[in-house]
C-alpha cells in the first residue's frame, strides 16, 4: 500500500514530463521521421536553456541581495499604480533571452512584493514587445505596421494584467516546497481582519493589503529573524493574525 502512495506522488510531480514522454512514444510507433526531428527540436531548445538559466539564476540571486523589498514595493507593488506598470512594461521590454528567463525572475520579484498585474505585465512585454523585436519589426514590416501593433497589443496586456490580478492572488499561487514539509512556521489572517494595515507596515515582507483586507505573501523559514511577525501579531487591535508551529507530519 505505501509504495502505491508513493508510485502516485512520483506520478502527480511528474505527470507534466511523463505525458510528453508518452507523447513521443506514440510519435515514434507511428511516425518515427517526426519523431527524430521532434526530438532534435527540443534538444535544441534544451541546449539553449542549459546555457541561458544558470545566468538567469545567477541574475535573480544578485538582484535579490542587492535590492530591497521596499524599493520593489513602491516601484512594482500593489500601490505602484500606473507607475508599476509602466516600470513594469520598460523591464520587460528591455530584458534580453527567450521568454521562459522571466519566470525565475517574476517568481523572485513577486517574493520581494510585486504585484500579479505587474508581474503579468513583464511577462507579456517580454514576450511580445521586446525592443530588439520591435526593430526586426520595422525594419521587415514597416515602422507604421510596428507602432500600431505595438499600441494594440500595450493596451491588451494592461487588460489582461487588470483582470488576472483581479482573478488571481498571491495566495493561490505555489508555495515554495521548504514551507511545505519539516517544522516550518504557519502564518495566516483569519476573516476578522479590518484592514487596518498596521501588520502590512510593521512586517511589509510578510504581509500585503489586497481588497482591503491583509494578506500573506511569504511564510517565514525556521532560520528567519521573526520579530518582526511576532509584533505585527501582538499589535493586531483585532487579533486577526494567527502565527504558529506546524509540526512535521
Amino acid at each position: 500500500m505505501n509504495t502505491d502512495n508513493k508510485l502516485t506522488q512520483v506520478f502527480k510531480s511528474n505527470r507534466l514530463l511523463l505525458i510528453v514522454a508518452a507523447v513521443y512514444l506514440a510519435v515514434l510507433v507511428t511516425s518515427p521521421e517526426m519523431a527524430f526531428k521532434s526530438m532534435s527540436n527540443s534538444m535544441y531548445y534544451l541546449k539553449e536553456m542549459l546555457i541561458i538559466m544558470p545566468v538567469i539564476f545567477l541574475l535573480t540571486v544578485v538582484i535579490e541581495a542587492l535590492v530591497p523589498r521596499d524599493v520593489i514595493v513602491r516601484s512594482f507593488g500593489e500601490k505602484s499604480g500606473v507607475k508599476g506598470n509602466i516600470l513594469a512594461l520598460i523591464l520587460g521590454s528591455i530584458s534580453a533571452g527567450p521568454v521562459y528567463a522571466a519566470f525565475p525572475v517574476s517568481k523572485m520579484l513577486l517574493a520581494k512584493g510585486a504585484s500579479i498585474g505587474n508581474i503579468v505585465i513583464v511577462l507579456s512585454a517580454w514576450a511580445v514587445v521586446k525592443l530588439p523585436m520591435l526593430a526586426n519589426e520595422a525594419r521587415f514590416l514597416g515602422v507604421n505596421f510596428m507602432v500600431v501593433r505595438w499600441i494594440l497589443t500595450v493596451v491588451a496586456i494592461f487588460i489582461m494584467a487588470l483582470v488576472v490580478g483581479k482573478a488571481v492572488k498571491k495566495k493561490d499561487l505555489p508555495a515554495e516546497p521548504e514551507l511545505m514539509t519539516g517544522k516550518s512556521p504557519a502564518l495566516s489572517v483569519n476573516d476578522s481582519c479590518i484592514g487596518c494595515g498596521l501588520c502590512a507596515r510593521v512586517a511589509p515582507e510578510y504581509f500585503v493589503m489586497q481588497d482591503k483586507k491583509a494578506d500573506v505573501i511569504k511564510q517565514p523559514r525556521l532560520s528567519d529573524d521573526q520579530t518582526s511577525v511576532q509584533q505585527s501579531v501582538d499589535k493586531c487591535p483585532v487579533q486577526a493574525i494567527e502565527f504558529k508551529q506546524k509540526n512535521a507530519s
